[in-house]
């Protein structure tokens, strides 16, 4: 079932679409710092949406049971 959504770079791509539509908007950055929190506000923001759409993307859950590691089957219990 993942095999699609791992096979496919679309969402790798359209983060750095979007990162590089807002970073144009600003033109001009004053310091690396500035640079730093717009692309981190841009992941987070990005990181909200995919865990609120659970039947787009993978889930910890639905790959908990793919995972040898301990750690992610416990993780997926407690969510």
């Amino acid at each position: 079932d993942h095999w699609q959504k791992i096979y496919s770079t679309n969402g790798l791509e359209r983060v750095n679409g979007e990162i590089k539509r807002r970073t144009e908007v600003v033109g001009i950055f004053p310091n690396e710092g500035a640079i730093t929190r717009l692309v981190g506000a841009i992941l987070l923001e990005t990181n909200d949406e995919w865990a609120v759409q659970r039947g787009r993307y993978m889930t910890l859950a639905t790959i908990a049971p793919l995972s040898d590691d301990p750690i992610v089957k416990l993780s997926a219990v407690t969510a």
